[in-house]
């Protein structure tokens, strides 16, 4: 079984065979897992992540606890506790979820225009149409855009939704402004916010394996951190910022990313949480380094730790 080396901080490296994550990825892989889950009545735990997924027809179900799986690369969706949802449609062009109960967040860092991401609700259609943080409850069955654009549609009736804006649904569709900021400071909201920085932390320390290693990069997808047993999202090209504020980076610009906060400064920056915010201006940047198309990568595909398929 092949090895992979991962990249740690401090210049610290271990092995570990890429049967920790033998079934590539694809929409509806178990990324992480805490507390009481189940996938299609059958027990999950963290030791499932990397190979349990959520079949068409399936469904994954929360208990006291919260789960998250992907979608299409750099697409995440997270359930919170008394939480269920079925994967009625798992392909990288169509891909479709039915909210059942509690409620759920989806995190969209690089949509692309081929992906057609919906979410059903009660009947109710919402395609999400930019890069955002959404939320969708079902009890009151209710759409909301942190960030983003979305269009939901239910009977004959459709409202767009931009950011601070939500919806009821079940009656007169109508986008309305609601307390964003003070939404943020919802339980479900801020666990989003903690793994959307881990799974930037894990996208440097994965880009930065892809470069020590010099082989192992298919391009833009998913490719597998066991240090951070998950599964980590890589852009295509450059880097940027994702809707949570936290960096991406490619392997061609991994020479730019911060070291980690654990390990001390970073030319001279003073060390923060994480990866740098927007904003950061490293001393020292490669006059060659070219800026233009931040925000975007190439659609990509999915890609185990030995590669995968969806290439494009």
């Amino acid at each position: 079984m092949k090895s992979v080396k991962s990249w740690l901080p401090g210049s610290i490296f271990f092995l570990a065979t890429s049967m920790w994550a033998a079934v590539p990825a694809h929409p509806g892989m178990l990324n992480y897992v805490e507390g009481r889950a189940s996938i299609g009545g059958q027990a999950i735990t963290s030791s499932s992540v990397g190979s349990a997924e959520v079949s068409e027809g399936q469904r994954i179900e929360t208990g006291q606890g919260k789960a998250e799986i992907l979608l299409t690369p750099g697409v995440f969706l997270r359930l919170g506790d008394n939480s269920s949802v079925r994967m009625d449609s798992a392909g990288l062009t169509n891909t479709r979820v039915a909210v059942l109960s509690g409620r759920v967040m989806v995190e969209a860092d690089n949509l692309q225009k081929e992906n057609d991401i919906q979410i059903v609700q009660n009947g109710a259609i919402s395609r999400l149409e930019k890069d955002g943080i959404y939320r969708f409850s079902s009890n009151p069955p209710e759409v909301a855009t942190f960030d983003g654009k979305l269009r939901v549609t239910e009977n004959d009736q459709s409202a767009e939704l931009g950011k601070g804006h939500a919806a009821l649904l079940n009656e007169p569709l109508k986008s309305t402004k609601f307390d964003r900021k003070a939404d943020e400071k919802d339980p479900l909201y801020q666990w989003s916010k903690v793994r959307s920085e881990y799974l930037a932390e894990s996208s440097v320390a994965t880009a930065r394996t892809l470069v020590v290693d010099n082989s192992g990069w298919y391009g833009g997808g998913w490719y597998w951190n066991p240090w951070y047993a998950s599964y980590s999202w890589i852009p295509g090209g450059g880097m940027f910022w994702n809707p949570f504020g936290f960096g991406f980076y490619s392997p061609y610009s991994v020479w730019a990313a911060p070291a980690y906060s654990y390990y001390g400064f970073h030319r001279g920056v003073a060390p923060i949480r994480g990866v740098v915010r927007p904003g950061f201006r490293g001393a020292g940047v490669h006059p060659g380094f070219r800026t233009s198309g931040f925000g975007r990568s190439s659609m990509g595909g999915m890609h185990s730790s030995r590669g995968g398929f969806g290439r494009r």
